[in-house]
């Protein structure tokens, strides 16, 4: 039996926005044994990571408390030498002011396999994000990136500082918030115009970023009153001035609000591309996992009588996959469908559908149960056989309905919805902090969940306070409303897109009423 051999890979994790995750990065998290990862890397990226990985946080930033250098060295190879993949997930890129050069020395040293997957840099990128371009061909045909927090056992600077003051291209610096006065301090010692414009940016390229512009004669008196804190990238140079011009990131609709998405997770993407898309931030809490149902009898036995029935409804996006599965796992294929007249709730379900090579016969105006029965008013049901393959529990007005107009109705659960496991503390920590912009629900199930996360209504309602609650449509504001919430947002129609745009909506009129001194 041979020894599975362990590799260390250090993967660069980009300046924050998860999207800037390269895809080798996105290769080695999902084949990862074992992550390390620190205080700059963002956590969304640990979606990327096996649920059977261990997750060790090795806390590097510039004060405060953390893993001593040669612990984590430590950890990488005995990680390595068990024959674990080992990915070292650091903020930016590893080897521009990342230790990760040292960290890649000791695991060669070691005789260790090891990999290094480059990251976007953040002294590339925040500044790009606030509007900045480091070079430009009229105002900068160089850039330097200059470390702000030297080795402080160095018995002198290494930093020629009366170079860098004469140099007519852009300064970047980075991990120099503490040494801002001293950074300063030493370019006008050394001849540097005070007018020289400077940005100073935290947390670039997050939905937390804050911009701070002024000169060499001011920005340290300007960062001071805005309470500007590690971690930041400095930028000194012509190309601030094209700031106004350029920026981008921090004018789109959304920019500085987090909207917690409580779908299913396999559900969430596309709701979250749509919000960061408008420069907020998607913080994933499913409050709901779509599982099979306990007892898959009630589905075999209508499969088996398929050609008996005249119409088969989908009232979910969420049915059509569990039903087409379990009919092509009856080594059958959609022919068995033929004869009958097939409904979606909405074009999602009905885009569900045409995965498999087949098309809706009827899609209401209206994506819901009363939507649907409008659709079918006026046609002969009376003595039809109706198939509706839906969650376990659900609005029972459909079939209901449908039976006082005479049809035969058969409704098979092809699914459940159960409560996943949800890490609370960092919900009531975010909730109770005020971190958490919009609370989104896009069903009935997403609001009982979450409701019944918390010990009472009333420590709920205490947490989200005024926070802004926004629904997909009517039957889920109900829902909300019945549960002591107050909806502020609700969807033209029942559909994530048009859930994101009454979000944008909402924000931006909350922002048009705000004084003008209170705007961005």
């Amino acid at each position: 039996m041979t020894t599975r051999k362990g590799t260390v890979y250090l993967v660069g994790a980009g300046p924050g926005d998860p999207k800037l995750l390269t895809l080798r990065g996105k290769e080695c998290l999902e084949q990862a044994d074992v992550v390390l990862y620190d205080y700059l890397a963002n956590e969304a990226l640990l979606q990327h990571v096996p649920h059977t990985a261990e997750r060790l946080y090795v806390g590097r930033r510039g004060r405060g408390h953390y893993r001593d250098q040669s612990e984590i060295n430590r950890l990488l190879i005995d990680q390595a030498r068990a024959g674990k993949c080992v990915v070292r997930l650091k903020g930016g890129d590893p080897f521009v002011f990342g230790r990760g050069g040292e960290e890649a020395e000791a695991v060669a040293a070691a005789g260790l396999d090891y990999e290094v997957v480059p990251g976007v840099t953040a002294a590339v990128a925040a500044p790009a994000y606030a509007g900045i371009p480091v070079t430009h061909r009229t105002l900068a045909s160089t850039v330097t990136f200059i470390t702000g927090h030297e080795d402080p056992t160095k018995e002198r600077s290494s930093i020629e500082w009366t170079r860098l003051a004469t140099v007519h291209g852009t300064l970047v610096f980075l991990m120099g918030m503490t040494n801002l006065p001293k950074i300063v301090q030493c370019l006008r010692t050394e001849g540097k115009d005070g007018t020289t414009p400077v940005a100073v940016i935290r947390w670039g390229t997050r939905v937390s970023q804050r911009t701070v512009v002024g000169t060499l004669d001011d920005i340290v008196e300007k960062a001071a009153a805005a309470h500007m804190e590690p971690p930041t990238v400095i930028v000194v140079g012509e190309v601030v001035r094209l700031r106004p011009q350029l920026n981008w990131f921090e004018q789109r609709p959304l920019f500085g609000k987090r909207i917690l998405v409580t779908r299913p997770k396999p559900q969430a993407g596309e709701f979250s591309d749509l919000i960061q898309a408008q420069g907020g931030e998607a913080v994933e809490c499913p409050t709901i996992e779509i599982v099979p149902p306990e007892d898959q009898a009630p589905l075999d036995a209508a499969l088996a009588r398929l050609s008996t029935y005249n119409w088969l409804i989908f009232t979910s996006v969420n049915g059509v996959g569990p039903f087409m599965t379990r009919l092509l796992s009856t080594q059958r294929d959609v022919r068995a469908l033929a004869g009958l007249t097939i409904c979606c709730i909405g074009p999602r379900t009905a885009e569900a559908l045409a995965a498999y090579g087949l098309r809706a016969d009827v899609i209401p105006e209206q994506f819901q149960a009363e939507g649907l029965l409008d659709s079918l008013a006026g046609r002969p049901l009376r003595g039809a056989k109706v198939l509706i393959p839906r969650a376990l529990v659900a609005r029972e007005l459909l079939p209901e309905q449908l039976r006082t107009q005479g049809a035969e109705v058969d409704v098979v659960p092809v699914y459940r919805t159960i409560l996943p496991t949800v890490a609370m503390d960092r919900l009531v920590g975010q909730l109770g902090a005020g971190e958490i912009d919009v609370i989104s629900f896009t069903s009935s199930s997403t609001v009982r969940n979450f409701v019944g996360l918390f010990p009472s209504k009333d420590d709920m309602l205490r947490l989200i306070g005024e926070t802004t609650v926004a629904c997909i449509g009517p039957i889920t504001a109900a829902t909300a409303r019945e549960a002591g919430l107050t909806v502020h947002v609700m969807a033209a129609e029942n559909t994530i897109p048009a859930l994101a745009e009454a979000i944008v909506r909402h924000v931006e009129s909350q922002r048009d009423h705000r004084p003008a001194s209170a705007n961005r």
